[in-house]
């Protein structure tokens, strides 16, 4: 089949049939739409590269926190055994092998990035302590945990689980004079 030549009528009619205008417009239309799948294909590759490495970072994270109470088990072992009086030397035996287990498994723990909040005498924060009680403390100030009943942890960054803690109550104000004096006033 021969090949047509271009001709300088084809050019006039394609000039006529669209307009140069119409053209540049459709053409930044395209490159508009185009700019914008590619950011959005990025915005997708980033949130997807973010949810995977939170993945690989967290995922370690529910058997995390079930470890976390054979490490309070360990712990009320040894503060147990410690609260008895000196026994034999099995005990003594004992007692090192269960503070060498937990020793072991907090560093375990903590090479997956779980980590022990240090709480006591610190502010009361309740994104990261549950207050289970509040006493009475004239020594510290109101708001500060004062016990901690149950150790709280992060992995990275997040928590993994709360400190459980007493805090101390806030003080009833003595009345002042101005008070006591409308109090008595005021009496039938």
């Amino acid at each position: 089949m021969p090949q047509r030549m271009h001709s300088t009528e084809d050019e006039v009619v394609a000039v006529e049939a669209v307009d140069p205008g119409t053209l540049l417009a459709e053409n930044q239309s395209l490159r508009d739409r185009l700019l914008r799948a590619l950011a959005d294909a990025e915005n997708t590759r980033r949130r997807a590269e973010r949810f995977a490495d939170d993945a690989r970072q967290y995922a370690i994270a529910n058997f995390a926190r079930e470890m976390l109470s054979v490490a309070d088990n360990l712990r009320r072992a040894i503060a147990a055994a410690e609260s008895r009086p000196a026994g034999s030397n099995s005990d003594a035996g004992l007692l090192e092998g269960v503070r060498s287990t937990e020793r072991m498994l907090m560093q375990a723990l903590e090479r997956f990035g779980v980590s022990k909040m240090d709480a006591l005498g610190k502010p009361f924060e309740p994104s990261l302590h549950e207050a289970v009680m509040e006493i009475d403390d004239p020594e510290r100030p109101p708001g500060t945990v004062a016990e901690v009943l149950e150790d709280g942890y992060t992995i990275y960054d997040r928590l993994l689980r709360p400190a459980r803690v007493a805090v101390v109550k806030q003080r009833a104000e003595s009345p002042s004079l101005d008070d006591e004096m409308q109090r008595r006033n005021h009496q039938p």
